[in-house]
């Protein structure tokens, strides 16, 4: 008796060869394939990526769009709204930054991240300043926590961006409007004026072409020509209540720098808006740490202090992050967000203080067992760590 004929004898046998039968019809299902389950898995997550850059264009004049394609994996899938980070090598440090995908996640033959100056930007400068097409760099898979969930959010979407903040929320926009999905959006933008802001172009003609897509710039500085007609201050509870038709049916999406968040949560309170309503896309450590609350007021951020890492003893600037510290010194660390959410570059405390800034999702077994996030981690003097 074959296996078939002792199938078809059993309890829902013929069920049984039934689904046999349409499952070899559709093919098989890979991941369940034996000794293929690792192989899959790196394909949809692998460890590294190894990206070329195949276009670059300008997108103001302190800004450009970077282009990546794969030369070693497929891309894999990413939801609209996640980041990559980019590893690169400047003047002998390496060292990564987290940048946003700008493309929609409907395509992956390419992703495209976009490159804003900051002051005194270290890697933005080298981004804007030396790449070309043609180059290559090393990247982790995409991750992060910033985007849609069809259980929790509603359709009804409210998008608030600041400066290159506005970058997630392209990909957002781009996968929404040209896959016609169900949904209603208000991006409103603050930006310091028209000419610094980000794809101000196509998001003009995006609002006029999708009647679900509603586009407000708010520039802060005075109008730099006679013939602006939008908005002029910040994104505050008047004017979110102005533009948006129903604020109480709504999920609220804040990516920009820390000041904004700030304001605009303190506004949106002002609101009623319930906080789990409201997502955050966590940023990277701020360039003025010595303004953000609780910062120690007998450091001036000037202070260099003693970083003892096993048997090495480097330097350690008071107003920078260990994790900076340690890829000064050439000491590598795994690191992924670089916002003290994601918890790869976690580090053991063995002695001294550090001050940590809002927004680090330490565990409750880090804080027991004194770990910390060496990417939102500052000396306060001399300090012990064990990777």
């Amino acid at each position: 008796m074959n296996m078939i004929q002792l199938i078809s004898q059993m309890d829902k046998g013929q069920e049984t060869l039934m689904d046999v039968k349409i499952s070899r019809k559709n093919g098989k299902y890979n991941l369940c394939q034996k000794n293929k389950t690792k192989d899959k898995v790196s394909e949809l997550h692998p460890d590294r990526l190894n990206l070329k850059v195949t276009d670059i264009r300008e997108v103001t004049s302190d800004s450009k769009v970077f282009r990546f394609v794969s030369e070693n994996v497929y891309l894999p899938p990413f939801q609209a709204g996640q980041y990559i980070n980019v590893f690169t090598e400047i003047d002998g440090v390496r060292t990564s930054r987290p940048y946003s995908i700008s493309s929609s996640p409907k395509q992956r033959s390419y992703y495209e991240i976009t490159v804003a100056r900051i002051p005194n930007g270290f890697v933005s400068d080298y981004f804007l300043d030396e790449v070309k097409v043609g180059d290559t760099f090393e990247g982790k898979g995409p991750a992060g926590n910033f985007y849609y969930n069809p259980l929790f959010h509603l359709n009804n979407q409210v998008f608030l961006a600041g400066g290159s903040g506005v970058t997630p929320f392209m990909s957002m926009i781009r996968e929404i409007l040209e896959t016609g999905l169900g949904r209603e959006v208000y991006l409103i933008y603050g930006s310091r004026n028209e000419s610094a802001t980000l794809y101000h172009n196509e998001l003009i003609k995006l609002d006029k072409t999708y009647s679900n897509f509603h586009y407000t710039l708010v520039v802060s500085d005075k109008p730099e020509t006679s013939d602006y007609v939008g908005r002029v201050g910040f994104i505050d509870a008047k004017c979110i209540k102005e533009i948006v038709n129903d604020i109480d049916d709504c999920t609220y999406y804040l990516c920009g720098p820390q000041l904004m968040y700030d304001f605009c949560l303190k506004e949106m309170g002002s609101l009623n808006i319930p906080a789990k309503r409201i997502r955050r896309e966590v940023f990277g450590a701020r360039q003025d740490i010595q303004n953000e609350p609780g910062w120690p007021k007998e450091l001036s951020g000037e202070e260099v202090f003693k970083l003892k890492v096993g048997d090495k003893i480097i330097d350690a600037k008071s107003n920078e992050p260990i994790l900076t510290s340690l890829e000064r010194a050439g000491i590598k660390i795994n690191v992924c967000c670089r916002s003290g959410e994601c918890s790869l570059c976690r580090v053991k405390l063995v002695s001294g203080r550090v001050f940590q800034p809002r927004g680090v999702l330490l565990r409750l077994a880090d804080e027991k067992f004194g770990y910390i996030h060496s990417c939102k981690s500052y000396p306060m003097g001399d300090v012990e760590i064990l990777i």
